[in-house]
């Protein structure tokens, strides 16, 4: 199993779509976790309601720190920030590949319950995108270098 850590600022939204994109997309290949640096406490609700509308499970998540899997061994770790949204994103330190998927945050979308479901639907269909693309790389056989240039290039395929 490869562990994946998909990690942003809040740990609310992006990341907690990610994970549980991962985790049914790559089910037997991939283990997805996901936290964030500040955590903000809670999910979501538009990110639930998003996975509810695709089948994907909406229990067992949490608002929750990386610190909590200091000691868990990541193999890859994705940071989903919005640096373009003057977004500070994180810096994970431990080892592990280090790939950046900048996507706009739905969470900061106003308007109407339509134009709300459209934002966090771009988001699940960019995250969709992006790791069935990655899984359909030989991951297992390819060099952590191999690896950052193939995966950090996927962060330029949108829906």
């Amino acid at each position: 199993m490869i562990n994946v850590f998909v990690i942003c600022t809040g740990n609310s939204c992006r990341s907690i779509l990610g994970e549980a994109l991962f985790n049914h997309l790559g089910a037997n290949r991939i283990h997805a976790f996901s936290a964030g640096s500040h955590p903000i406490g809670k999910i979501n609700p538009d990110a639930l309601a998003t996975l509810q509308r695709h089948e994907l499970p909406t229990k067992g998540y949490h608002s929750q720190s990386w610190d909590e899997f200091a000691k868990q061994p990541m193999d890859i770790v994705i940071t989903v920030c919005d640096n373009a949204a003057a977004e500070t994103c994180p810096l994970y330190l431990n080892k592990a590949v280090r790939v950046h998927w900048g996507i706009t945050d739905p969470s900061h979308t106003h308007g109407t319950e339509n134009e709300i479901i459209t934002a966090f639907e771009k988001t699940y269909r960019t995250l969709e995108l992006r790791i069935s693309k990655m899984l359909s790389l030989p991951l297992e056989h390819m060099s952590p270098e191999q690896l950052g240039i193939e995966l950090n290039a996927l962060a330029h395929h949108e829906d």
